[in-house]
């Protein structure tokens, strides 16, 4: 199916695995300190080796995954996660997905701003929610 790579850049890999979009964006994670080795930044041009665990923050999620084997080119996504082992605790995958579910808070059309009464309930309300989620 694929040869055997020996060396492979880190944005390359991460884009190859579907962990980022493009390549361009792999690139600006590693620059911008968002991959980390062992808590180490590194560059986009690090050469990647299997069994190396990565950390990687991506907006408000983050992962950590053991690269299991190489890949060079981009593959459909059922492919894709054979390349890698996500080791990212259940706990952090659910706590970031649990975000989408918080209430929204909603006023009537037409109610003004809040008062400082409305604000001092809906900021009551928020920590109730958000304490039961611990």
């Amino acid at each position: 199916m694929t040869k055997a790579i020996e060396k492979l850049r880190i944005d390359k890999y991460l884009w190859a695995i579907r962990i980022f979009k493009t390549r361009s964006l792999a690139t600006e994670a590693c620059k911008a300190g968002k991959v980390k080795l062992n808590g180490q930044n590194i560059k986009p041009s690090y050469i990647v080796k299997v069994g190396e665990t990565y950390q990687i923050q991506k907006g408000i999620e983050r992962k950590i995954i053991r690269v299991s084997d190489l890949l060079e080119q981009r593959v459909d996504a059922k492919t894709a996660v054979t390349y890698y082992e996500d080791l990212t605790p259940v706990e952090e995958t659910y706590g970031y997905k649990s975000q989408f579910h918080a209430p929204v808070l909603r006023r009537d059309r037409g109610a003004g701003r809040p008062t400082k009464k409305d604000r001092r309930e809906i900021d009551d309300l928020k920590e109730e929610w958000f304490a039961d989620e611990e």
